[in-house]
């Protein structure tokens, strides 16, 4: 391309003016083609992006506050505690947790420990046979207490190493079976969970409007009969977890409830109810069982009849339940609906493309529909265009998605203030260098790669000067500007 090629190329990108035609082809293969896809983009459209993933809505995050209330007791009857009724206050601990509480179900107890020298428990790092095998003031971190020095008798068979501890020491190796508390399936707790969407200035709670004082007395979460109740057995909750509670109650487990508020708030606000679910969150592999369970351990102070501070330390076992709320909720907004309705236009444009490719590339006649189709006019006559047709176009369309990315990057990063101007900005800039279909096409395309993958901040400043500066020219230097006459 010479330098009068060039000049020319200049000259016609301030004085050329395009306008629209149609060419009309009586053809059933392409028809068929052209109303399969319309067909195939309407269902994808009216299915999934209207239907099932609601884009028309806005869409907000729940916010909510949860608050528990266990009630029950247990009659138990063991060799260290006797007769003993447990009350919520003695098995709920702590009193109160941020969404979650604890159910005391089986415990090891040491009663009487004071501060004082004993035997450590057995082990290969306590065994002893004479003083020289303890050191005294050594504190083995897997041991119970600080060592004295002494070797003594732990058994008839066994030595072991004198530490200064509480004492007697505890030993955990056996575990009460049935556990200890196992009534405990029939606790009841009665969750209270208050939601909102501040987007909608939207608020309810799980109390719903129908339940009364008389009927939150009497009922029973029960997923068939009572599905809106707020008070749950536990022994319901651990079977629907899929477990069962007599043997997650000897170790101990942490049981998920899970309450989803999803609501479509373009309907009444009493179909916005919560839907309850329950899992097993901690690890029960067989195959991977060290350390099972929920344990910790906690102590009761108070002073002996010899004025000795004594303890006794109890090593707890049981059902951690932590209540986890989750959900979304849309509503119908006029942005995303113009937005989508706009997806769904560049959509149905793309069909006229893949169309337009069918016919000049796989028809017997795609020579004459080519020369039909793309046309230069002078006052010379009829010329060809000096870049390929097909090559030609991919490549505007390319440039024009590459342009698109750093528009839309300034959309994600500032918010909806800026999308209608750039938006507006766009439809300027695309009508002057291509059809606006297929800008649209290329704008559709180009958010949801960034949606995506984003757009590194350098795109934004390399792309900005390519579409200032060399977009306009470029375009005429390639000679990508096409004519379409009707025959």
């Amino acid at each position: 391309m010479g330098c009068k090629d060039c000049c020319s190329a200049c000259f016609h990108c301030f004085f050329d003016y395009e306008t629209p035609v149609t060419l009309v082809i009586s053809s059933k293969r392409v028809g068929a083609l052209f109303r399969l896809i319309q067909l195939l983009i309407i269902a994808y459209v009216a299915i999934y992006v209207c239907w099932q993933q609601r884009a028309y809505q806005d869409q907000d995050s729940v916010t909510s506050s949860v608050s528990t209330k266990v009630k029950g007791n247990i009659l138990t009857n063991s060799s260290i505690e006797g007769v003993h009724v447990w009350d919520v206050s003695e098995y709920v601990i702590p009193p109160q947790g941020e969404n979650t509480f604890f159910v005391l179900t089986n415990m090891i107890v040491t009663p009487g420990q004071t501060q004082s020298s004993c035997p450590e428990i057995p082990s290969e790092f306590t065994n002893c046979e004479s003083d020289s095998d303890c050191k005294e003031g050594f504190n083995e971190i897997r041991g119970n207490g600080v060592q004295t020095g002494r070797c003594v008798q732990y058994s008839d068979a066994i030595k072991t190493c004198e530490v200064i501890s509480w004492c007697p020491l505890e030993n955990d190796t056996v575990i009460p079976k049935p556990a200890l508390l196992g009534a405990a399936e029939d606790f009841t707790v009665l969750i209270k969970n208050n939601i909102q969407y501040p987007k909608f200035s939207f608020r309810k709670r799980n109390i719903l409007r129908h339940i009364n004082s008389t009927y939150l007395k009497n009922c029973t979460f029960n997923k068939k009969t009572d599905p809106h109740c707020p008070i749950f057995r536990l022994g319901d909750i651990v079977t629907e977890a899929g477990e069962d509670f007599s043997v997650i109650a000897l170790k101990g487990g942490i049981i998920g409830i899970f309450i989803d508020w999803s609501c479509d708030l373009d309907f009444s606000e009493r179909f916005c109810i919560p839907k309850y679910s329950f899992s097993r969150l901690d690890n029960k592999n067989p195959e991977n069982n060290v350390a099972p369970g929920y344990n910790f351990r906690y102590a009761k102070y108070y002073k002996n009849n010899e004025n000795i501070e004594t303890r006794t330390l109890i090593k707890a076992f049981g059902i951690r339940f932590d209540v986890i709320v989750f959900g979304t909720a849309g509503k119908f907004h006029i942005v995303p609906t113009i937005v989508n309705l706009g997806s769904t236009l560049s959509f149905l444009s793309l069909v006229n493309a893949v169309c337009d490719w069918f016919m000049l590339t796989f028809m017997k006649d795609s020579e004459y529909y080519s020369k039909h189709k793309f046309i230069h006019l002078n006052k010379k006559g009829d010329c060809v265009p000096l870049v390929s047709k097909i090559t030609s176009f991919f490549l505007s369309y390319l440039f024009i998605v590459l342009q698109n990315y750093v528009i839309l990057y300034v959309i994600e990063l500032h918010g909806d203030r800026l999308i209608w101007d750039s938006v507006m900005e766009l439809g300027w800039t695309f009508s002057v260098h291509l059809k606006p279909s297929t800008s649209n096409i290329s704008l559709y395309f180009s958010y949801t790669t960034i949606q995506k993958f984003g757009v590194g901040k350098v795109f934004l400043l390399i792309f900005f000067f390519l579409r200032s500066l060399i977009c306009s020219p470029m375009v005429h230097l390639l000679d990508l500007k096409y004519r379409t006459i009707i025959f």
